[in-house]
């Protein structure tokens, strides 16, 4: 009898001592406010960041900012400056709504990397195995502006997913790309999948993988609509909208209850205010022009594009990359394996560049090249989006961050750089070495 009740109680303190392991893991999972002096940050420099972000707006170069700087899990800045309505001097709250544009793509790119570790796809499958449109694909030759005519000659091979992810494919992109590409997908009605809420991602996409590639498939860096095919793969594979894979898989486990395709009702005041630039790059509210409303983000639109279609908050956006820092997992939900972290944030294209740095499979990969122009440290990850949203995620310093501002273009376009340069030169710890 005393021995069944000393191994009951010795049951109950092993069970005890996980339950509590796995809390601590938990909580010091999360995002947490502190003083910048106990992740070896200086709280001084730090403000340096304010002077900039307000000049910034003193100067109408931009409406208004948010800066965020977490460190080893810790938020160490977290501030905003200006307006979020120049013309109704309504302040910017740190959770107001941003459209981020291209910094859907690399919440797009974990989507394909779950349904990977799934065994539901594989890297070097060809994509027209899931959208068969893409079978046989063509290279464009000649082109002829007048009439937007052209021929095509044989690609090498099939378009594979590894391409779509590293931007490799020879895929273009509508409104912002070359010329010819610009004029070829306007003809097919293929949108660049901003500020287009109508419709739904199978007849453009189906409709892209009939036309020309710019180049043979793997040959060079083509920024273009390759995620947007990847988020048409993640409907197909998953047999779910995009918008729903997201929340159920993504948005749910990690608590972004601030991110969507296309906001709530209740949640639409708070999104900011779009600008772009007049006669002598003065600040401007941005008008609805074509292929562009504004306004997008609070229509009960249907068009889901894994490239560019999400809005979100900075917040939001840091819990997605503390996920990925912590190795795929945050806050007792695991997303993705460290390993399949790893591929994503290491380089996937070889030889092939992306400027001064590499690419990996949804993200920009900061090389030894890239790091000797900037403060980042090699290995370094991120990427942007197209109305002044940036981020990165620096692994050996433990950083995570994040500026925001809503306006394109951005003639005075070296805050994020300058904010950059700020939150690195916070960083006091003795041993820490680019």
């Amino acid at each position: 009898m005393l021995q069944k009740q000393s191994l009951t109680l010795l049951l109950c303190l092993c069970f005890s001592f996980v339950t509590f392991a796995q809390t601590t893991t938990t909580v010091t999972n999360q995002l947490k406010e502190a003083k910048p002096e106990k992740v070896g940050m200086s709280s001084e420099r730090l403000q340096n960041i304010d002077k900039v972000m307000q000049e910034y707006v003193s100067k109408g170069y931009v409406p208004g900012a948010i800066g965020f700087v977490a460190r080893n899990g810790k938020v160490v800045y977290y501030k905003a400056v200006g307006y979020e309505d120049v013309e109704a001097k309504e302040k910017l709250q740190r959770d107001d709504i941003f459209r981020i544009a291209s910094q859907t793509k690399a919440i797009t790119s974990v989507g394909v990397m779950m349904l990977y570790e799934e065994g539901k796809l594989k890297l070097d499958d060809p994509i027209s195995k899931f959208i068969p449109s893409f079978k046989n694909p063509q290279v464009l030759d000649k082109f002829n502006p007048a009439d937007t005519t052209y021929t095509t000659k044989p690609a090498k091979r099939e378009v594979i997913i590894k391409d779509l992810l590293t931007h490799t494919s020879g895929i273009g992109y509508a409104m912002i790309g070359s010329p010819e590409i610009v004029a070829i997908y306007a003809k097919n009605n293929v949108p660049s999948g901003i500020g287009t809420p109508m419709g739904s991602l199978e007849k453009p996409i189906t409709a892209l993988g009939k036309l020309p590639l710019v180049h043979q498939p793997g040959e060079r860096f083509t920024y273009g609509l390759n995620t947007d095919v990847l988020g048409y793969l993640v409907e197909v594979v998953s047999g779910q909208p995009l918008d729903q894979f997201f929340r159920n898989r993504i948005f749910e486990p990690l608590e972004m209850n601030d991110t969507w395709f296309y906001l709530p009702v209740e949640k639409q005041n708070r999104l900011v205010k779009l600008y772009t630039e007049g006669q002598n790059k003065q600040m401007m509210a941005m008008p609805s022009r074509a292929g562009l409303t504004p306004d997008y983000p609070n229509t009960k639109g249907t068009y889901f594009s894994g490239g560019a279609g999400l809005s979100s908050t900075v917040y939001d956006y840091a819990v997605f990359l503390q996920m990925l820092l912590n190795g795929g997992e945050y806050n007792g939900h695991r997303i993705l394996k460290p390993s399949t972290v790893r591929l994503m944030t290491t380089n996937q294209t070889g030889e092939v560049n992306q400027g001064d740095n590499k690419f990996g499979l949804g993200f920009s990969v900061t090389t030894q090249r890239g790091a000797a122009k900037s403060p980042e440290s090699v290995g370094s990850f991120g990427w942007g989006g197209i109305f002044g949203t940036n981020y990165w995620v620096d692994p050996k310093e433990g950083i995570v961050g994040i500026i925001y501002t809503q306006k394109y273009p951005n003639s005075n376009g070296n805050l994020d750089s300058k904010f950059r340069r700020l939150v690195y030169e916070a960083i006091t710890d003795a041993e820490s070495k680019k």
